[in-house]
């Protein structure tokens, strides 16, 4: 396991693999608890799965982007570490199953020879930043918005403001008014907008899915391209400092807008102005506004057997750019799920024909980009070759699914058999819908909406039905979800709950009665609010009746045993009940961290390890009296309330860290907060060391 270490070029990227090392085997003996170590491994992509034993890991690839040799490395990577199978996520990242833990640091190793990063894909960080597939292709794109998502990702990845959130935190990139990177459900979305010429952004605040979910508001109509990076970060520093710590279920952004109201939280907002990192942040644009080179490409001659199926390919997975002669392609990908085989093909493919370079998308597909249209032919015949010609590309064939209970611990009912069962239904019975782009179906496997299922026109989630004393796995049934534009959406209403096995039933009553029922031009969603909700309940009731249960109802989709409700613990972003001493331990490694940003000129970052290191000792302190350490806010606080008297620092504790949003990031006030943080720590272990001494 040691040898990858030579390998690694970046020290920064080495240091972290070799701390994950470490970490599994101080893990293994003992030395540092499950829940730590859960909080560590999550931020570095290592998740655990339904299965004992082994591991999850997801690959962090921004707004989707990967090139033939990343594509060549995680192949490699998933065949020598995993089945050789790869998922693609609705964020854009790439998921492989069935790793043991031992072998984590190596495969992360690999990884890094082709610039892929599994760092901050899991745990209570900036997740992966997603944007418009089509960012950089789009006719109707005032910009392209792919470096800015680029420069998002970098600026964020490893930065000390974002290491420890209460929950993780998502930003999207729309290209176009269309919103097609969803803003409305992210804790930050920006869409591409330009203003009197100027390059920006419009900024929606604080949306999300899941059990209780809320449309974003918007922060601002218009900004500055080079304003995003620091609001990104004042909204970050805001979030850490106020956000909800111990109550996992309200710790997303969300619920901070809602405690503290908008205009509070962007008050909050403003004052951290002084203390951020940069003012402005000019993104450079250059390595993505160059001409996509295809000199070197060459037209081979191809057969086309049935013409009919190849013109409706084209029609329906196929996507003019806005660049001449140039066309994307898109694949449909069932569940998200391909195979190394396939991929290394596709691989080899848009290296020598296309523009060396795919989007996975939203929707758990592939598009590849920068195709000469003269070769469509010819990726055609080889596509098919590989069975990735299937048409629906973004249609309503195109079911989005979460794993569900295939491998995720919070899986209730399997959302990947159900959508086996639906696309079987509409491929043999409504084929019109392949090219249907305005009808979406989602599923997730329980209420955290993975599969996005809240915002979709006809959605499923998995649950659980009581029939006498048995459970048989169920549905709840959502309809009038959708994207509106413009960072505008609609959430999904809860109809009614249905026995699993009778999925394939609803969909049928539901798109029977539309195409029955729909009037001329008229919307889904147009026709879903004039027939109202009730009349949706009462079309699905006679579903939902389970006094009339058979054996099979009893059996989840692609299961031959016995439903059973197995829910375990959630890693999505877990929140961690530390030990003291694992506190305390905890602050020394982050005045560590500070001194050597410090020593590297990296003066904001040295400031907020100090900051951490502060906060978390005084956790430490509150918590050996069993006292609420819920929010940084509120730990502050606290601190004066319980310790003011009993540790003498020479003024308030909430003057002495607050400092952090009062002082510009100048090297004078870092070594100043640092040499506080440390006499700070110092005097606060004094103080436990003597109490627990007088306890024994």
């Amino acid at each position: 396991m040691q040898s990858f270490r030579s390998e690694i070029e970046n020290p920064i990227v080495e240091k972290d693999i070799i701390e994950l090392e470490k970490k599994i085997q101080q893990f293994y003996k003992g030395e540092i608890d499950e829940d730590r170590f859960r909080s560590l491994r999550l931020a570095r992509g290592v998740y655990g799965q339904r299965q004992f034993g082994v591991q999850m890991i997801r690959i962090k690839l921004p707004y989707g982007r990967v090139t033939s040799e990343q594509l060549h490395r995680i192949s490699n990577v998933s065949d020598e570490y995993s089945r050789g199978r790869l998922h693609i996520t609705t964020r854009q990242d790439i998921q492989i199953h069935h790793v043991s833990l031992d072998r984590t640091p190596e495969l992360w190793a690999e990884l890094e020879k082709d610039d892929i990063t599994l760092r901050e894909a899991c745990g209570n960080a900036v997740r992966n930043v997603t944007a418009s597939e089509t960012a950089g292709i789009d006719p109707e794109e005032p910009f392209d918005v792919s470096p800015y998502a680029q420069a998002t990702f970098e600026f964020f990845l490893r930065n000390p403001i974002c290491q420890e959130l209460g929950r993780k935190f998502k930003i999207s990139f729309s290209g176009t008014d269309k919103d097609t990177a969803l803003s409305f459900m992210h804790d930050l979305g920006y869409i591409a907008k330009i203003k009197d010429g100027v390059t920006g952004f419009k900024v929606m605040l604080a949306g999300g899915l899941g059990s209780q979910a809320r449309l974003a508001d918007t922060l601002f109509e218009f900004i500055e391209a080079d304003k995003i990076i620091p609001l990104t970060e004042a909204v970050l520093r805001v979030f850490d400092r106020y956000g909800e710590r111990s109550r996992r279920a309200k710790a997303r952004l969300k619920f901070l807008i809602k405690d503290i109201g908008f205009n509070a939280f962007v008050k909050l907002v403003e004052e951290e102005q002084k203390a951020l990192s940069v003012k402005t942040y000019p993104i450079d644009t250059s390595n993505f506004d160059a001409e996509v080179d295809l000199s070197h490409v060459q037209i081979p001659t191809v057969e086309i057997k049935n013409e009919k199926a190849f013109e409706a390919w084209k029609a329906i997975n196929v996507i003019p750019q806005k660049q001449k002669g140039l066309s994307a392609i898109g694949i449909k990908v069932h569940l998200g799920d391909f195979y190394t085989d396939k991929a290394r093909i596709l691989a080899d493919l848009i290296k020598k024909y296309a523009g060396n370079e795919i989007r996975l998308t939203l929707r758990q597909n592939i598009l590849i980009r920068h195709v000469k249209n003269e070769l469509l032919p010819f990726f055609y015949v080889e596509l098919k070759k590989m069975g990735f010609v299937d048409l629906g590309y973004e249609s309503t064939l195109d079911i989005t699914s979460c794993p569900g209970t295939d491998t995720c611990n919070l899986g209730i009912a399997s959302s990947t058999g159900i959508s086996v069962a639906l696309e079987n239904v509409l491929k043999n019975e409504y084929p019109q819908y392949a090219n249907n782009k305005n009808i979406t179906i989602k599923i997730s496997g329980c209420m955290n909406s993975c599969g996005q299922h809240t915002m979709a026109h006809i959605g499923f989630q998995g649950m659980s039905i009581k029939s006498g004393n048995l459970v048989a796995p169920a549905l709840q049934v959502l309809l009038g979800g959708s994207v509106l534009g413009d960072g505008k959406g609609r959430i999904a209403n809860k109809v009614l709950k249905i026995p699993s096995k009778r999925g394939p039933n609803a969909l049928r009553s539901i798109l029977n009665d539309y195409e029955a029922n729909v009037l001329a031009n008229e919307s889904f969603i147009d026709y879903y609010d004039r027939q109202g909700e009730r009349y949706f309940y009462n079309l699905l009731k006679p579903l939902s009746d389970t006094t009339n249960l058979e054996q099979n109802d009893f059996i989840d989709w692609g299961s031959e045993h016995a439903y059973e409700k197995a829910v375990g613990v959630g890693e999505c972003a877990g929140v961690v009940i530390d030990l003291i001493a694992t506190l305390l331990l905890e602050s020394e490694e982050k005045l560590e961290n500070a001194s050597e940003s410090l020593n590297l000129n990296q003066f904001s970052d040295s400031i907020y390890y100090a900051y951490s290191s502060i906060v978390n000792t005084a956790k430490a302190l509150l918590t050996s009296e069993e006292k609420k350490t819920n929010t940084h806010v509120g730990i502050i606080s606290q601190f004066d309330e319980f310790f003011g008297d009993k540790i003498d620092l020479g003024v308030p504790f909430s003057t002495l860290i607050y400092q952090i949003k009062n002082n510009e990031p100048t090297k004078e006030f870092a070594q100043k907060y640092l040499s506080d943080a440390q006499l700070f720590y110092k005097k606060a272990n004094d103080y436990r060391a003597k109490t627990v001494s007088n306890e024994n």
